[in-house]
């Protein structure tokens, strides 16, 4: 009999960056002092790593909305939304969200890759699923539990997209799932090309917003607005983790949806809701994504100082303005050379290895906050700048 065990082997690369000084994850952060930085093995560094977009998770009124709802409600619920896990703040939450994005309703759950998940139920088997090729892993998980016909259009290509429309049956329904802003490159979905494809199959437009929603377009409610393009959404995943700064996520869309979802997303049925901290953490970060487009402005000047500044050094990136970049490096070895050498400089980044990146060469992702100064964004261009020197030229190759 084979040991069922024999598959826990990472590829040859792998494991030997897993002993080495050169490993880039589980890497602990000690402290979080602000203005940008962290503390790792008593140093204090750059980070470049961050989706704390507008630099919520350290906002005094964030933290002392947290720190009541803890006082008051406890460290957790313990049950389920839909037994005796619901409090009166994820209720107002979900008001609050639907509004703000321009839904009927709203469905708060405990992460944001559980919000993905809570997408499961609307694949059914008499659907089929078009996702960008580019979509996060818990996309692809909600699909893989879903029951639709899974189909992959080329990233961002309206003509491969038509192209797998055209294949749909009349009598089969159509979904197509894709992202505001894709996660690693920080690139933009091209919505208005999948709203003009939708329309006339009547297919239904399903959005990750986790990483634009709070960020883009003028009142910041995501890549949709960016677009004008509120209304051609049908349901949109909203994550707390990122521009909300806190855990958690949402599904938004018309009610008699989220209402079939409430009692049959096994993803939140069979999970502890989400703890009132977080919940009154995101009811705080949401006001001030209202009130404070001054937070936007600031991050979006940074990304845009980070961008320019890389195509200066030579990095041909990939178009959308905001706060996230990724770029080739090379093999796993040099990628994660590269990360240990800006680590050196001071500055903790991210690596992403095949495959969770398209391709079969490891990145290396960038990002600025609202928390970053303009010194500090030069400091992380200058770091990029005398490694990739000592790296070689390979450290210039873009997807």
């Amino acid at each position: 009999m084979t040991d069922a065990f024999s598959k826990c082997r990472l590829p040859q690369d792998e494991e030997a960056i897993l002993s080495s000084s050169l490993y880039p994850y589980y890497l602990p952060v000690e402290e979080r002092p602000g203005q940008g930085e962290v503390t790792i093995g008593g140093r204090r560094v750059l980070m470049a790593g961050s989706n704390d977009y507008l630099a919520l998770s350290d906002d005094p009124r964030v933290k002392a909305a947290a720190a009541d709802a803890l006082l008051r409600l406890g460290a957790g619920n313990s049950g389920s939304r839909i037994l005796n896990g619901t409090l009166a703040l994820h209720q107002s939450l979900e008001e609050e969200l639907a509004e703000f994005f321009g839904h009927e309703a709203a469905m708060v759950v405990t992460t944001g890759y559980q919000a993905s998940l809570t997408l499961a139920p609307l694949f059914g088997p008499n659907d089929v699923l078009l996702a960008d090729q580019h979509v996060h892993a818990s996309l692809l998980d909600a699909a893989h539990a879903g029951q639709a016909r899974l189909r992959r259009y080329r990233h961002n290509d309206m003509t491969h997209l038509a192209r797998l429309l055209e294949t749909v049956e009349p009598d089969q329904g159509a979904i197509v799932l894709t992202e505001g802003m894709f996660s690693v490159g920080g690139d933009l979905c091209d919505l208005p090309g999948v709203a003009k494809l939708a329309a006339p199959y009547g297919a239904r437009i399903v959005v990750d917003t986790a990483h634009d929603a709070g960020l883009l377009g003028p009142d910041g409610r995501g890549a949709a607005e960016h677009h004008g393009l509120q209304s051609a959404v049908d349901v949109q995943t909203i994550t707390f983790s990122k521009c909300f700064g806190t855990l958690g996520g949402a599904v938004a869309g018309p009610r008699h949806v989220i209402d079939f979802l409430r009692h049959r997303a096994r993803a939140a049925l069979f999970s502890a809701s989400l703890p009132a901290s977080c919940t009154a953490a995101a009811r705080a970060a949401l006001d001030i994504i209202r009130t404070e487009p001054e937070r936007r402005q600031t991050v979006l000047a940074a990304a845009e100082r980070l961008r320019s500044g890389l195509v200066a050094l030579g990095f041909a990136i990939a178009p959308g303005g905001t706060p996230t970049v990724s770029f080739v490096v090379g093999d796993v070895v040099l990628c994660c050379r590269f990360w240990a050498e800006l680590l050196e400089e001071g500055v903790l980044a991210n690596v992403m290895l095949p495959p969770s990146v398209p391709g079969r060469k490891a990145h290396l992702r960038v990002s600025v906050t609202a928390a970053h100064t303009t010194a500090q964004v030069d400091r992380l261009l200058n770091a990029i700048a005398t490694v990739a020197g000592r790296v070689g030229p390979i450290a210039c190759q873009i997807v």
